[in-house]
């Protein structure tokens, strides 16, 4: 894969098979992206690969957690409600609320413009009928994540103020945004730690051996920078 100029004058800056401890990759992170600044604000990405098989059910790792500055982004969301539940969810603050007309609306014209998606309980057997859609976009409510909860509202407050959804991919890794570069080192440090405790607590009894594999920070626009994977949280002593 061929890289841009600024991302091949970012790699002479630092050796890219060293190890950091948490806070000095987020703060090199940072000073890359300031270095080499691009036309936008970017991402900053956590990619974390676990010593788990996502292939084995008892084996899965996926949660949310609400980063404490949230992730820098607005996000769209769709609730599936009826009755009280839907006027509590706008009042929350959902920028979609409906139930077999949003269904409905989603299979026939494909509508997917929102990045999170909420149902009550007794939505279940409509929203159920979406899941080939909604699936392999991320987007199907779960009650692991906490988007199929009977509190419709404080699921879309949790969503607005920078909750994430974390899970496995196929390859055993975690990938998720932990804010902007533009919060600065201690701010991602701190959103990055809450992530890392989140999965740590997270560790399936079944897994063995190590845990943790390998944990890398980058940027949209930047290359990683590797993150020591036996203290991955940053702390004041770090």
């Amino acid at each position: 894969m061929k890289h841009g100029k600024r991302y091949v004058d970012t790699l002479k800056d630092y050796d890219r098979t060293q190890i950091f401890e948490a806070k000095e990759a987020v703060e090199l992170v940072v000073k890359n992206a300031e270095a080499h600044k691009a036309k936008f604000d970017e991402t900053v990405e956590i990619h974390v690969k676990l010593g788990v098989d996502s292939r084995h059910a008892d084996q899965q790792v996926r949660g949310a957690v609400v980063l404490p500055h949230g992730t820098g982004r607005r996000v769209r969301v769709a609730v599936f409600a009826k009755g009280d539940q839907a006027k509590a969810a706008e009042a929350a603050g959902a920028d979609i609320v409906g139930a077999e007309e949003l269904a409905e609306r989603i299979q026939k014209e494909n509508f997917l413009d929102f990045d999170v998606a909420i149902a009550h309980p007794s939505m279940m057997g409509v929203v159920g009928r979406l899941g080939k859609i909604l699936g392999p976009r991320g987007l199907m409510p779960s009650p692991k994540a906490g988007t199929v909860t009977p509190d419709v509202a404080k699921a879309v407050t949790d969503a607005k103020a920078g909750k994430i959804e974390y899970r496995l991919d196929k390859s055993n890794i975690i990938h998720c945004p932990i804010g902007k570069v533009s919060f600065g080192p201690d701010k991602l440090a701190e959103n990055m730690s809450t992530l890392m405790d989140a999965l740590i607590k997270a560790k399936p009894a079944e897994s063995k051996g190590e845990y943790i594999r390998s944990c890398t920070l980058a940027t949209t626009m930047g290359p990683g920078v590797k993150v020591n994977p036996k203290k991955p949280i940053a702390t004041a002593e770090d």
